[in-house]
């Protein structure tokens, strides 16, 4: 059931035929995890508590750099030198207290992902290095959770979603296979901080359609955003029969 209070919190949301109170509910009963709490991460987790997603469970090992203050919008100045978890577990339980959060502060190693990608209903990959991506998505797989990943660079973004439920569905691995151990990151290579916003916040957007049911989810599909000309374009992905992550799972 929805309180009073929660009903006036969430009215403009529950408006909407597609979520409705219904939709509410199944949001209040869902858990997510968030892995990276920095640029991409911070709108995750600010529009998903501000949804009333039940459950969030905050996943980062990093401290708060000044450096990171000019797109990573859950921090703030007086958090500098602060747990970028801690900080947003105030930030987060003074925007929504009725929203459940969890904290994770340590590196994951493959037991402790596996553990907390098994706790969760659905996964949103915020982080900014490819061997954590490809971890994530392989615990994703395992336990056969959908995970929703995100990333954006100098003035390119991409999202898509993976869903091991979905049996045409491609995983992370499919699309990017081993990756390249000398891929960039922000510190390296820069980015435009409403970039991240945009990518984070369109993240967020798969996951309450994924989470209360409705729309079309972007399974099968990788959004590309080029900042520089404000321009959007969708390519479809296959599933690769052969994959060595996903492929066994499908009967390969």
């Amino acid at each position: 059931m929805l309180s009073d209070q929660e009903l006036l919190r969430y009215s403009r949301q529950i408006l909407l035929p597609q979520v409705d109170v219904d939709g509410q509910l199944r949001l209040k009963r869902s858990r997510a995890l968030i892995v990276g709490l920095g640029g991409l991460g911070s709108p995750v987790a600010l529009y998903l508590a501000a949804a009333g997603v039940g459950e969030l469970h905050l996943a980062d090992f990093d401290s708060v750099d000044l450096t990171n203050l000019q797109r990573q919008v859950l921090h703030d100045t007086p958090s500098v030198g602060q747990g970028k978890v801690d900080s947003a577990l105030a930030r987060l339980a003074a925007l929504n207290p009725e929203v459940v959060l969890r904290p994770l502060r340590g590196a994951l190693d493959a037991d402790s992902l596996a553990a907390a990608v098994a706790a969760v209903d659905l996964v949103l990959d915020c982080s900014d290095n490819f061997t954590t991506r490809e971890a994530v998505n392989a615990a994703c797989v395992a336990a056969g959770k959908p995970l929703v990943s995100g990333a954006a660079i100098r003035l390119e973004g991409q999202l898509s979603v993976f869903d091991p439920r979905s049996e045409g569905s491609p995983c992370y691995h499919c699309l990017y296979g081993h990756g390249s151990e000398a891929e960039l990151t922000c510190s390296e290579a820069g980015v435009v901080g409403p970039l991240v916003g945009l990518v984070g916040s369109l993240q967020a957007l798969e996951a309450l359609k994924l989470l209360t049911g409705f729309g079309e989810p972007l399974v099968g599909r990788l959004l590309l955003v080029d900042a520089l000309t404000s321009r959007f374009r969708e390519l479809r992905v296959r599933r690769d029969p052969q994959c060595p992550v996903c492929g066994a799972r499908h009967g390969q």
